[in-house]
Formats: C-alpha cells, structure tokens, sequence
C-alpha cells in the first residue's frame, strides 16, 4: 500500500469516526430532551387534595407530573394489562398489595392516608342529613328520595364503604333501586352535589373542598359503619426518577399538611 493509498484509507476511517460519535451524540441529547412526566394514577377522592400537592412539588423542584384520576379498581386493571403508569395512590390497599404480589412495583408501598365518608345533601334537598342517618330513612319511607348517588360499588373502594354503611345500618335492600351509580367517587359526588340526586355518599375529601361544600349539607358518618379505607401508594416497575422524586415528597410535612387539609390522616395523627 503506497502512502497516499494509506492517507485515503485513514482519512475515510476517521471520518467515519467521527459521523458515527456524531451519531451517538445526537441520540444522547434527543434522549435527554424527553421530558421526564410521568403519568400519576391516582384515587378520584384524591383529586383536590393531590392535584395542590402535584403543583407544590412542580414549584420546588421544576418537575412535572401528570395526574389521572378515576376508580382504584379500574386502574388496577389498567396497570395489570400494561398501562404506562409510573405511580398509583390507590383508595384501597389491597389493590396495591396484589400488584406487588405479581411483580407489577418496585416494592410493596406506603400507606399514605385513611378516608373517611359523608352524608350529602344538595340545597334545597328534603333529605336531613345526620350521622345515624335516621333523616335518609325517614325520606325513603315517605318516598322523598328518587335518586341517590354513591360510587359504583363493583370497582371504586368509597362506594364499597357506602354500601357497607348503609347494609349496616338497615337501609341497602331499601334504597338500591334509588341509587344512582358514579364511575368513581368524583362523580358520585358530583351527582349529589349538582341536585341531579337528592343526596349522596362519598369522600370526605370532596365534601371539604369549597366547589362542593357550597352546594349543600354534609355530616360525617361514623367509621363504625364501614371497613377502614386505608389507602396505599406505590411506584410502579420502571418508574422514573420524576415519580420517584413525587413519591418522597408526597411523605414530606408539606404534603402531610395537605392531606390534613381535606381530612386524610394516618393512624397515630
């Protein structure tokens, strides 16, 4: 090979050197452009009390996440089936406990809340609302209570509990052709708050937050009358560095203090 033959031969060698770093460089900074949002499942009961927590966290720390709220039921069926969430704040523990038992989480979370249900009446309602519930039994048997709204019991835990409450007290047979069924518990209350129903049981989480305790009367039911809500959160498998950061921070003091907002409490506080 002649030295000229050489120098061509080096130079092309070179070149494709440094189109294939040049490659490699632009993969790394296209990948590190992809904002890192993970997506947050989230209880629909957490709605008000979560979505103040999301945008103190995004204030501190530049990150963004993005939050779906729904049934805990309907999304433990979603993440099982491989829906793309890094994070679930589930309104019933047990649920979180089986995605972990099938290798779904990173770990087998934290309990970060217990939920507590109220008795709903919209203004204008002639439901009276008490913690014995003696005003919603007295207005079935007059037959002024049409439509009654709670979550769907099949899938969202705050409907289960509303089921509970009221098969505990004698009134569930009675009031189940009345019932009227939300997807979740935010739309249950909604039902109950809009007047499309002449009352409602639901989160006291959404009773607390103003667009809803200004539309009628509330009284929170004795925990007696339903199993615990005890409400777990987790970090799904392949959770990224945003959602981990999320997960922290919702068990900081400032988001404590939220939680305490619109009634959540741990056992102990």
């Amino acid at each position: 090979m002649t030295g000229k033959q050489y120098d061509r031969k080096f130079a092309a060698t070179l070149i494709a050197a440094i189109v294939l770093l040049l490659f490699f460089f632009q993969v790394r900074i296209a990948v590190a452009q992809v904002p890192d949002v993970p997506i947050v499942a989230s209880a629909s009961d957490l709605k008000f009390a979560v979505e103040q927590i999301a945008a103190d966290f995004t204030n501190e720390t530049r990150r963004a996440v993005k939050l779906a709220f729904g049934s805990s039921g309907n999304f433990f069926s979603q993440i099982r089936q491989g829906a793309p969430f890094q994070m679930f704040l589930s309104a019933d523990e047990d649920l979180v406990l089986r995605l972990a038992d099938s290798g779904r989480t990173l770990d087998r979370g934290a309990l970060y809340a217990t939920g507590r249900i109220v008795l709903f009446a919209p203004h204008g309602s002639l439901l009276k609302v008490d913690t014995q519930m003696s005003g919603l039994r007295a207005a079935l048997g007059s037959g002024r209570i049409q439509r009654f709204a709670i979550a769907n019991p099949e899938h969202a835990p705050y409907g289960r509990a509303a089921e509970q409450a009221l098969a505990s007290i004698g009134l569930w047979d009675a009031i189940r052709p009345r019932l009227v069924l939300g997807e979740n518990v935010s739309q249950a209350a909604q039902f109950a708050s809009s007047g499309s129903a002449q009352g409602g049981i639901f989160a006291y989480s959404l009773a607390l937050a103003p667009d809803i305790s200004k539309l009628g009367s509330y009284v929170l039911l004795p925990e007696t009358l339903h199993r615990p809500l005890r409400q777990r959160m987790v970090l799904l498998a392949g959770a990224g560095e945003t959602a981990r950061g999320f997960y922290t921070y919702m068990q900081h003091p400032a988001a404590r203090t939220v939680f305490k907002r619109y009634g959540f409490v741990l056992p102990g506080e």
